[in-house]
């Protein structure tokens, strides 16, 4: 069921669904896309299986079977777990490979279903706008509240007033911190949300797909950065709308710092992602800052009777997946 050939590439729109250990959730995603309009436009769906445990890959190719989705869904089982940036350069190279590649690629996470016609929406958005290498919808929790999809892209600063944590300085850098308000408005942002975007392909085949060096986290977020870096752009479209079932996947939530400690993949993202966007050295020197900045958000809690705000294990994880790998390339954390 891999590969199908294609055809005419205009107005064509591939969308890709990677799934690990959430085949109920991802044929929902599936489904919430089958049932859509689309404004007309052809749109095929890839189900990339990443080695899921759990029989996830039967369960996908039953539904896939007993729901005659046919020829509009193409089921990749992989044997291998990519993590999310490489499970979507399977296809994403498939389709590169094809003699007409679509016009435009749509990421849809397992875990997430279309509200509203959002394919349309975003596809419209892009045509709109040449310059445009991709465009996200806004995100909703299963109780329609909205949650940030835009986003600035990290940095120095507003790392280090993440980690201290302290709401004044948070006053004092609010127009330099990473997520933009659930309400921003459409149009021009550093980077949006990986769960629901849109990409022109052209755009994508220009910079060479995701990192594979990313297992996961910050893959989408360096893509956009190297797509700023060639001259695109890339916007945020609110009208668009998709329900998000957060961290479903990965156990991973949003706000949930200081309640769990953070998977090693997160660090090494993090450390990769600032050594190719600062270089090494910054990168490293800013890692280091981070422990400076971890051990002041420990003291200004404690003065308060406060726990810490940062992950468990923070400090000993920092140091081993990201500093000793800074400054020994190669070593195996």
């Amino acid at each position: 069921m891999k590969d199908p050939d294609g055809g005419d590439g205009a107005d064509r729109i591939a969308v890709i669904v990677v799934n690990y250990g959430t085949a109920d959730l991802a044929i929902e995603a599936v489904e919430s896309v089958l049932a859509r309009q689309h404004g007309h436009r052809q749109v095929d769906v890839h189900l990339v299986d990443n080695a899921s445990p759990n029989g996830d890959a039967e369960v996908l190719r039953a539904a896939h079977a007993d729901r005659d989705w046919g020829a509009r869904v193409t089921f990749w089982p992989e044997t291998e777990n990519h993590g999310f940036g490489r499970g979507n350069n399977v296809v994403l190279e498939a389709l590169g490979a094809q003699a007409t590649p679509p016009d435009k690629v749509f990421l849809l996470n397992p875990d997430a279903r279309l509200e509203n016609e959002t394919i349309d929406l975003l596809a419209a958005t892009l045509e709109a706008d040449p310059q445009a290498a991709a465009v996200g919808a806004s995100v909703l929790r299963p109780d329609l509240t909205p949650v940030t999809a835009a986003f600035r892209f990290p940095g120095p600063v507003n790392e280090m007033a993440r980690m201290i944590n302290l709401s004044l300085l948070n006053r004092i850098a609010q127009d330099r911190l990473v997520p933009l308000p659930p309400d921003h408005p459409a149009g021009p942002v550093d980077w949006v949300s990986g769960a629901s975007v849109m990409f022109r392909f052209t755009a994508l085949r220009d910079v060479g797909f995701f990192d594979p060096a990313f297992f996961l986290y910050y893959e989408e977020v360096d893509l956009m950065r190297r797509l700023h870096e060639k001259g695109w752009h890339v916007l945020y479209e609110p009208r668009a709308r998709v329900v998000h079932e957060e961290g479903a996947a990965t156990g991973q939530f949003a706000g949930s710092v200081g309640r769990q400690r953070d998977p090693a993949y997160l660090y090494q993202s993090w450390a990769h992602y600032f050594a190719q966007a600062y270089g090494r050295a910054g990168a490293l020197s800013l890692a280091v800052l981070m422990l400076f900045a971890a051990l002041l958000n420990i003291l200004h809690r404690r003065l308060r009777g406060r726990p810490p705000t940062m992950p468990r294990s923070f400090i000993s994880d920092q140091i081993r997946y990201v500093i000793r790998p800074l400054v020994f390339p190669g070593s195996d954390a």
